[in-house]
């Protein structure tokens, strides 16, 4: 069996759900279906054709739990209590304090919902901070594997996968009948879309509550506190930079660090290379990951409109459902 690190030429990849100007594969992503908005911030679905006799390399590190459907193709995702393997599973993966390896055979082939904070553990009973770093198969939560794998039909185009996954998780909110999650969760999200270099006593000031409060809601719903939640937003946004899924004209993002040596440090601690190091060997599963992060956050910010051609891709691939 071969191994390559993913970040070699793209024609390792046949893209079909989008591609960066350079050819990496992109997910089609977007917001999600109006009935899960108060618990789904993204809806995402990936699809790219791959050797079967390579095991290619990449790094995950989500600032969001995720419901992932992963089919015809093989992971080996690391997480903190070792490696996970999936084929034909779907898996609920808790929130990233670091980057983590994840090995893949076959392509790329996933539809996913990015869940807001705190709905991991609203809608699944699984603390965020017991699942930091950690991937539960969703038959672990009493859903079996089959009603939600099992969306997916040999031949499916990938709009028409995503929407089935919308549906199920529809009827799956309904029938919880749970409170949405805590707004002020998702305003220390907006900061660190943001501003991630803000003070926690100004940040606390501006939505009028308290600095404790803020921790609080912030190690329940992130299961990390405030200063990690900035921390990994000022690392994901240099990274996304390097990855060249990024608006070039945000010059701040390199103005967030005290100078070179904070930079190379704060990097390091996540991705435990250099950022030199991580350009030459940039991965194309994480540039997806990280690209679906940033359409959001551009977004929110309100830099581009929804749906609009962004600036690091081609003409979308996926037209069905753009």
């Amino acid at each position: 069996m071969n191994r390559g690190v993913d970040a070699s030429p793209a024609d390792r990849l046949a893209p079909r759900t989008g591609a960066t100007t350079a050819g990496v594969p992109l997910a089609f992503n977007r917001e999600p279906d109006p009935r899960l908005r108060d618990w789904v911030s993204r809806s995402m679905v990936a699809v790219a054709e791959g050797p079967a006799d390579v095991t290619l390399e990449g790094y995950l590190c989500n600032d969001a739990s995720y419901l992932r459907s992963a089919v015809d193709v093989d992971w080996i995702a690391m997480s903190r209590e070792g490696p996970v393997p999936v084929r034909d599973r779907t898996i609920l993966c808790g929130q990233h304090t670091r980057s983590w390896k994840l090995e893949y055979r076959g392509g790329i082939k996933v539809a996913g919902l990015m869940l807001r904070p705190g709905a991991l553990r609203s809608l699944f009973g699984l603390d965020e901070k017991a699942n930091a770093d950690c991937i539960r198969m969703i038959e672990e939560t009493g859903i079996p594997d089959a009603e939600v794998t099992g969306l997916y039909r040999a031949g499916m185009e990938p709009a028409d996968w995503l929407q089935s996954l919308e549906d199920w998780f529809a009827d799956f909110i309904a029938c919880k009948a749970v409170a949405p999650p805590d707004p002020l969760a998702q305003a220390i999200e907006l900061q660190a879309f943001a501003d991630p270099n803000i003070r926690l006593d100004d940040f606390a000031e501006r939505v009028g509550v308290s600095p404790k409060q803020v921790q609080r809601v912030a190690q329940r719903d992130f299961g990390m506190t405030p200063k990690q939640v900035f921390r990994r937003a000022r690392i994901l946004d240099l990274a996304a930079r390097i990855c060249g899924v990024a608006d070039e004209e945000e010059e701040e993002i390199l103005l967030r660090f005290f100078d070179q040596a904070h930079q190379i440090k704060e990097f390091q601690t996540f991705f435990g290379v250099t950022p030199g190091a991580f350009k030459r060997t940039r991965s194309n599963l994480f540039t997806l990951s990280l690209e679906i992060r940033q359409a959001r956050r551009l977004e929110l910010l309100e830099r581009i409109e929804p749906g609009a051609l962004r600036p690091w891709m081609r003409e979308p691939i996926l037209h069905a459902v753009a």
